[in-house]
């Protein structure tokens, strides 16, 4: 068995700039969550079983409590913004499992989810949809990150070590050295990718970097200034860790409950504000496959 696990966040972001506009008969812009809803159809056609979408249903989340400047969407479209709700919609009457966050963010139940799944033995491969790199740190054994812009792209812990340096479980040390702009922090001032995967590499945890240069046993280039600008600044650079460490103890189900059984009654309703009388059709299509 396989489990996709989809980022309806990025879904709907990647989507809002890369389809037309389409406004339905009542003037709301739903052009998105169409996209959306018929990539998931896409997914389900390719063979998808257990597939669980997790949103931002709130922007802000216990982050923004810890860093003023964390992610809180003050930058968003309000026509996005507004496609959020329709979004949870219309993905729930498509009947997949959908996970609204609220106090925490969507990257917390995608992680707690993989997690999950990876705990039962009859879960051959978790993907992780989505090239977001706070969910590297999940990756490892049965759970992969599965980027399906790019063709597929199937990211595995060797994949996050090539592509940052850093095993997976180092991933919010290296953030939150390097910064994570889409999320609003900036790092520790000096510290670059080179330098921190090098050292990282061999502690793998800030916790564990030895306060002076002289103590290190990894030769970096200006590390006598590295290590003192991280001594003065470790109490920060550990709080953008525990901002970059995903939550996954999130309440999102179990296994059996992320099957797809078919679309709900509601669904035509659905589509029909949504501007898109085919999708119906899809669905009962893709529901009556035998095995489905």
């Amino acid at each position: 068995m396989q489990v996709h696990l989809v980022d309806g966040t990025y879904e709907l972001f990647r989507h809002y700039y890369a389809v037309p506009s389409r406004v339905n008969a009542d003037g709301e812009e739903v052009g998105a969550v169409r996209g959306v809803v018929s990539s998931m159809l896409m997914l389900l056609g390719d063979g998808a079983t257990h597939v669980g979408v997790a949103t931002d249903h709130v922007i802000e989340s216990w982050r923004n409590d810890l860093w003023a400047t964390y992610k809180d969407g003050s930058g968003i479209d309000p026509l996005l913004k507004a496609q959020f709700p329709i979004l949870e919609e219309a993905l729930e009457a498509l009947g997949l499992t959908v996970w609204a966050m609220v106090e925490d963010e969507a990257d917390d139940a995608l992680g707690t989810a993989a997690r999950v799944a990876a705990a039962d033995d009859r879960v051959e491969q978790v993907l992780v949809c989505t090239p977001d790199k706070d969910l590297g740190q999940v990756v490892g054994g049965t759970i992969v990150q599965y980027d399906r812009r790019k063709g597929g792209t199937i990211i595995d812990a060797d994949g996050i070590r090539a592509k940052f340096g850093v095993d997976p479980e180092s991933i919010p040390d290296y953030l939150a050295l390097v910064g994570d702009t889409a999320d609003g922090f900036p790092g520790i001032q000096g510290w670059g990718a080179k330098s921190a995967a090098a050292v990282l590499a061999h502690y793998k945890h800030i916790e564990a970097i030895p306060p002076a240069a002289g103590q290190w046993e990894v030769s970096v280039r200006s590390s006598p200034a590295l290590a003192s600008r991280l001594a003065g600044e470790l109490e920060t650079a550990l709080l953008f860790k525990r901002l970059a460490t995903l939550n996954c103890d999130c309440a999102v189900g179990t296994v059996d409950e992320w099957e797809w059984k078919g679309p709900t009654a509601a669904f035509a309703a659905v589509c029909e504000r949504l501007d898109a009388p085919d999708y119906p059709r899809r669905a009962a299509r893709l529901a009556a496959r035998p095995g489905a």
